[in-house]
């Protein structure tokens, strides 16, 4: 054949080469495929190459890129939806804490408090310099309702050695008179700046720290070593796969833990695609020299542009604007007063008092140079703010922020928002601010009805975990578990977002709904667990919706969530966890 034949030959090859479709890794078919695209659209069938999404569509159309090398997957009609995003979470806490003596967000009398941790302490030797360090204390939930809480609680027990108690909101701790001594907790000790140290009626310390003061004791544990954060990395990884999170984001690092998932993703063991957001604190240094210690820590630990494979992104800071607003601590930055009651416990006298809780912990004029500062360094802010108060100045901020060119470029988020002036609803979207909410927080429990309503006084109590009505104003909602403050349970979070309801065994004074605000409907739920928090980590053209070119974050559900009762959604059971393409659960 002469070379011209030859040549011709080929060509006439080509448009058949072209047009086949090169095969996929996987394919998944006959399916209930829900994509949370644009058009929330349902398929039956969606394939996977090279770690992204190749198709998605039906079953005849998928049948041409079945090559003998891929593996089919009957789903059975199963669900097939994106990869959870947690956009707010605390992994490397929640891992530790599995290897700490544990209250397991128990509600507890005293006696009861007191016999499991007695228990713990019984099981090692009593040793006077080694801290016993107590985590997941449902402090809220102690009964019966509004005891108080202090070292006598812990001084009672059998034991030399120094006890902290870790409220699992994150806020306090409780130590014994031990801890005390070692913290130097005195009559004449004063709280550090964004901290409170409570008292009692003579003025002396009762044991509990808030916010800030209680690194007074947290300064002298001992770091957990090299070891136990691998351990840690590990034991949150394998939590978050088992409930379908595929992307997350830790929402105050260290360098230890980013140490330890350094470690564990070139070991090829990262399950998640994982974000972290580095402290910057509002006590420490000026505005810039803490942002340009945030980005030295970026530069040494974010591993660049997103591929299939999960790897580390450290793109943003954290900043704390006040503490929680539920009692005891009313840290939370109030625009109107706590209520108190000036009457008895048979005969209540609610009404305001005089305490709005603390200042924001960033004055106005720190917080705009510190936003400023991070707009220059095109690190985005992620901002705890619980209470009203808090709230409306982070968006007086962000607002004088967003004239700058730099400013414009942000994508802020605000964790928490418990309560928010209904007045600054629209300011989420008119500002592009993004409300990142943890869903299990509303229902009726002890932190909601018992440690908040009272004190709210009922207009306000009224407006409390505002999900939905954000929503309706126009804010992009987004999900974040806040693990450990509550346990792991992503399924349970969707089904308060919906029904706004407790558990059926949290006991008759938590029946019903948590005010008269609506739910959410089952997929503003959902995009706000995906895409919605991707929007926040800057991924929502790689993960939080199954579209061709996509990462192939996916998980299989036991069952289809809009065929179910609302009231069964926290049942829900993940089957399959994929992360670009490839299956890390089971």
């Amino acid at each position: 054949m002469t070379a011209g034949r030859t040549f011709a030959f080929i060509a006439s090859l080509l448009p058949a080469v072209l047009s086949a479709a090169p095969v996929a890794d996987t394919v998944y078919r006959n399916g209930y495929v829900y994509t949370i695209d644009a058009q929330d659209s349902v398929h039956q069938a969606l394939a996977v190459r090279a770690g992204r999404i190749a198709y998605v569509g039906d079953d005849d159309g998928v049948q041409e890129l079945i090559g003998s090398r891929t593996r089919v997957i009957d789903l059975q009609g199963r669900m097939l939806m994106p990869g959870l995003v947690d956009g707010h979470m605390h992994p490397q806490s929640g891992g530790s804490r599995l290897l700490n003596c544990s209250l397991d967000y128990q509600r507890l009398t005293v006696p009861q408090f007191q016999a499991r941790i007695q228990a713990c302490l019984d099981q090692e030797k009593d040793d006077p310099k080694r801290w016993l360090i107590v985590v997941n204390w449902f402090q809220q939930g102690m009964q019966p309702e509004n005891v108080d809480m202090t070292r006598a609680a812990l001084d009672a027990l059998k034991t030399t050695r120094p006890i902290v108690v870790r409220s699992s909101f994150g806020h306090s701790v409780l130590l014994n008179s031990k801890g005390m001594q070692l913290a130097k907790v005195t009559r004449d000790a004063k709280a550090p700046p964004g901290g409170k140290i409570a008292r009692d009626a003579q003025g002396e310390p009762t044991g509990i720290l808030e916010d800030a003061a209680q690194d007074m004791a947290m300064d002298l544990l001992p770091p957990l070593t090299p070891k136990e954060n691998l351990a840690a990395t590990r034991a949150a990884l394998d939590a978050m796969r088992r409930q379908g999170v595929t992307t997350f984001l830790d929402a105050f690092t260290d360098p230890e833990t980013l140490t330890a998932y350094r470690q564990v993703q070139r070991a090829g063991k990262l399950t998640a695609r994982a974000h972290f957001a580095v402290l910057i604190d509002h006590d420490k240094d000026a505005p810039g020299k803490r942002v340009a210690a945030a980005v030295k820590l970026a530069r040494q630990f974010d591993q660049g542009d997103i591929r299939p494979a999960p790897s580390m992104q450290v793109r943003h800071a954290k900043l704390f604007m006040d503490g929680v607003i539920s009692a005891p601590a009313f840290t939370g930055t109030m625009l109107e007063p706590y209520w108190i009651n000036r009457g008895t416990a048979e005969q209540p006298d609610w009404g305001p008092g005089s305490d709005k809780g603390p200042d924001s912990y960033f004055s106005p004029a720190l917080l705009r140079a510190t936003l400023h500062a991070l707009a220059r360094a095109k690190l985005d802010p992620h901002i705890h703010t619980d209470g009203d108060r808090a709230v409306r100045d982070t968006l007086d901020a962000l607002q004088d922020v967003r004239a700058t060119k730099a400013g414009k470029a942000l994508r802020p988020a605000l964790a928490h928002g418990e309560i928010i002036d209904p007045a600054d609803y629209p300011r989420f979207a008119q500002l592009d601010a993004t409300p990142v909410l943890s869903f299990q927080w509303a229902k009726p429990a002890p932190d909601t009805v018992g440690a908040l309503k009272d004190y709210m006084g009922p207009k306000r109590y009224a407006t409390v975990e505002p999900q939905a009505v954000l929503q309706a104003a126009g804010a992009r909602v987004a999900f974040g578990s806040d693990w450990p403050v509550d346990p792991l349970d992503q399924w349970f979070a969707l089904k308060v977002a919906v029904t706004r309801m407790a558990a059926p065994d949290a006991g008759a004074e938590y029946a019903g709904r948590l005010t008269q605000q609506p739910g959410m409907s089952v997929a503003d739920a959902l995009r706000a667990m995906t895409i919605n928090a991707a929007y926040t980590l800057r991924m929502e053209k790689q993960v939080g919706s199954l579209e061709v070119g996509k990462l192939a974050d996916m998980i299989v559900l036991d069952r289809n969530v809009f065929d179910i009762p609302a009231d069964e959604l926290a049942n829900v059971k993940v089957e399959q966890t994929v992360v670009g393409g490839r299956t890390v659960w089971p």
